[in-house]
């Protein structure tokens, strides 16, 4: 099919636009708790800040590069997306105003008051005076603007309180940097539940610290600069190490170029033309918000009501939720459990807890040899690297693959990986051009003068905070195929060798995309010899054109597809003569769906692959990503049973439509929340049970024929 064929595709930036808009759908949902719609709204700004500074940083690093770049989904060059992505932007804005207003009016019906300076009382307003002086003051670093104070940078993300001031007959502009050293939440003494910004506190009292001058104007600016660092082995000197480079160049993200200038609730067109020409930025790229710039007080307002009103906080949150050990994992140690049975757990309705006893028992059984792991992103305090150091320490052989390009924490992995090479385990980093995404975990044990292996492969990362708030499995087995498999993928990635060969496992960048697009045919063929024909796939996002194209062939040629996709789309589904054989929704809930399923085929005979990997071009060619088979029938049920439980979901599922619009799922009678269902139910042994009088594969098989 050919790649001119924009007639079932969409613009990956305006698909994730759409998607983040249904973050801030959660947020006006009245049925959400008060405090988690708060929470959604800083969310969706995070996740609209990481996508400047990510996403609009390589198109504007494409508009000057590349004039020949065209989008292969809609043919639009870099500038033309930009310009879309601003307009959108201004849009979602103003929704976001809206539903912040809202939230916030709620929430003073419920005792807590985000404050503005003129909402405060006489006892409140002395209390911030003296609060201003003692503490505030003494740390500001206000400068004006003039030919001797020439302008400053704006470090990306920072708060600024930005004016305009008269000097007899001359305007010059201010400059008070909101110092990131100082509490952003400032609760009042008598109740801590009324609270003020501390941006709003400085923009107060700017006649205090410009007294000489006349203020004209004033306002809150914030710049988003572009954090998408290009890394290569070439910039790096012989003679320095890996780690020495990265933290080198990660000093430069807080100085590349800005690609987005906010205004918090007023702009002058003067200032704003100032600010433009300094910053070398259009006034396309000005947004103005009515919601504060800075939207991560959220968590910590979030934790402080927890701690100060507990009868608040559960009212307002949601009901706590403990992840379970499954029925299947029993006390005790695990290693003798996996003879008997592989574990599957489903992050966070399962803990992580049994892959930690795993590794802690590792570390101090006297018949393992070695412990290899690859580490992408870490909680800040991580038992992970505990057990691992206890390992190391046992005298183990421990080998850490450990990506130091994981965007956002790069400083943690490199801390972390100072620790581990301290503690003498052996070090590896990514490659130049594929960074390492994988998630695996192979413990080498000596049993009966053989060599025996545990494996455990997952579809997330190995981070504990992370694993109780994303959807995710973890698949821990003895098989020895798969073992071995995964002792030649450390071997080969100590050897630079990308492209070797396995039993089981799927490796990309050379050996995950040839086998779907081989299993995709698969399913063509079937469907043309009139053989039932099915592919089931769940992912956070779908870009890559090539296999794109090939769900559209396997469309027309008569399969039926069921996609479970949670944020970016470049399909368009139900298109006559291209994609009307395909369905689409996406789960946004409580926990962030992070799984990726691969399913081709029905009942006994379905091939189920997990992964780490999605299907975008940077998993499917700029990653290493490792993708492995469940095989065995308790567990395929299991897992069709989620599956089925995921598809029926009515309540936070949305329909794509030919569009690429989110719309909802009409309602039966019971409405299915999945997240909750799962909640609810253990599926650890679900796979020795049927539902009704059907088999979880002929429900499965009937749901993808609806």
């Amino acid at each position: 099919m050919s790649k001119e064929d924009y007639s079932f595709t969409q613009n990956r930036e305006l698909s994730w636009l759409n998607f983040n808009e249904r973050v801030l759908e959660e947020a006006e949902d009245a049925s959400v708790p008060l405090l988690e719609r708060l929470k959604f709204v800083s969310i969706f700004s995070s996740n609209l800040d990481e996508f400047y500074m990510v996403r609009c940083g390589s198109l504007y690093d494409l508009s000057l590069i590349d004039e020949d770049y065209r989008d292969n989904k809609t043919g639009l060059n870099a500038q033309d997306q930009l310009a879309d992505v601003f307009e959108r932007t201004k849009l979602l804005y103003k929704r976001r105003d809206d539903v912040y207003k809202s939230i916030n009016s709620s929430l003073k019906e419920e005792g807590i008051y985000d404050l503005d300076f003129e909402d405060l009382t006489k006892t409140e307003k002395k209390f911030i005076n003296k609060f201003f002086f003692n503490y505030i003051f003494p740390v500001l670093s206000p400068q004006v603007i003039d030919v001797h104070h020439p302008f400053p940078h704006l470090l990306n993300k920072s708060l600024n309180v930005m004016l305009m001031i008269r000097d007899k007959d001359v305007i010059l502009y201010g400059l008070i940097p909101i110092p990131s050293t100082l509490p952003s939440i400032i609760y009042f003494p008598k109740d801590e539940m009324r609270f003020i910004l501390l941006e709003k506190i400085i923009y107060e009292y700017v006649n205090e610290i410009f007294s000489n001058y006349d203020i004209e104007f004033k306002t809150i600016v914030s710049v988003t600069r572009n954090a998408d660092i290009t890394l290569s082995d070439s910039q790096i000197d012989e003679d320095e190490d890996y780690k020495g480079y990265m933290k080198k160049i990660l000093k430069k993200r807080t100085r590349l170029a800005p690609i987005r200038l906010e205004f918090y609730k007023y702009s002058n067109s003067k200032l704003s033309n100032f600010l433009c020409e300094q910053l070398n930025t259009q006034q396309s790229q000005v947004q103005i918000s009515d919601t504060p710039l800075d939207m991560d007080y959220v968590f910590k307002l979030y934790s402080h009501i927890e701690k100060k009103n507990e009868l608040v906080y559960h009212k307002l949150s949601f009901n706590p939720y403990y992840p379970k050990i499954p029925k299947t994992v029993r006390e005790g140690k695990i290693i003798p459990q996996l003879k008997k049975r592989d574990f599957l757990l489903f992050y966070p309705y399962d803990s992580i807890e049994p892959f930690l006893r795993l590794l802690k028992e590792a570390a101090n059984d006297e018949n393992v040899v070695s412990v290899k792991i690859t580490l992408y992103r870490l909680a800040r305090s991580s038992s992970i690297i505990k057990y691992l150091l206890e390992a190391s320490e046992n005298g183990k052989e421990v080998t850490v693959l450990i990506e130091l390009r994981a965007r956002f924490d790069e400083a943690n992995n490199i801390h972390y990986a100072g620790l581990l090479e301290e503690a003498g385990c052996r070090i590896l980093y990514g490659f130049e051009d594929y960074k390492v995404h994988s998630k695996v975990c192979l413990i080498t044990r000596k049993e009966k003068n053989n060599i025996k292996y545990i494996t455990q492969l997952g579809t997330g990362n190995y981070n504990e905070k992370t694993s109780k708030l994303y959807t995710d499995f973890s698949f821990i087995t003895r098989n020895h195929a798969i073992g071995r498999d995964a002792m030649l993928f450390f071997k080969n990635m100590a050897i630079s060798n990308l492209n070797g060969e396995y039993e089981k496992l799927l490796v990309a960048p050379f050996g995950f995309k040839n086998k779907v697009i081989e299993k995709i045919n698969n399913e063509i063929e079937n469907a043309k010899n009139n053989r039932p024909a099915s592919i089931f796939m769940k992912m956070n996002s779908l870009t890559d054109r090539e296999l794109i194209d090939m769900l559209s062939k396997a469309s027309n040629a008569g399969v039926k597809i069921k996609l479970i996709i949670r944020s970016i789309c470049c399909l368009l589904p139900g298109i006559p003569g291209k994609t009307e054989n395909i369905e689409i929704i996406s789960i946004v809930g409580r926990f962030l769906e992070h799984s990726r399923i691969y399913c081709f085929g029905t009942e006994e005979d379905a091939t189920i692959y997990l992964s780490s990997g999605d299907l975008m071009n940077r998993n499917t060619e700029k990653r290493v990503e490792l993708t492995f088979p469940i095989e065995k029938p308790i567990l395929k049920k299991q897992l069709m049973n989620i599956i089925d439980t995921m598809l029926n979901d009515n309540v936070k599922a949305r329909k794509i439509n030919d569009k690429g619009e989110y719309e909802r799922v009409i309602r039966s009678i019971d409405l299915i929340d999945s997240q909750i269902y799962f909640m609810n139910n253990d599926f650890s042994e679900c796979g020795k049970e049927e539902v009704g009088n059907e088999s979880f594969f002929t429900k499965l098989k009937h749901l993808l024929k609806r």
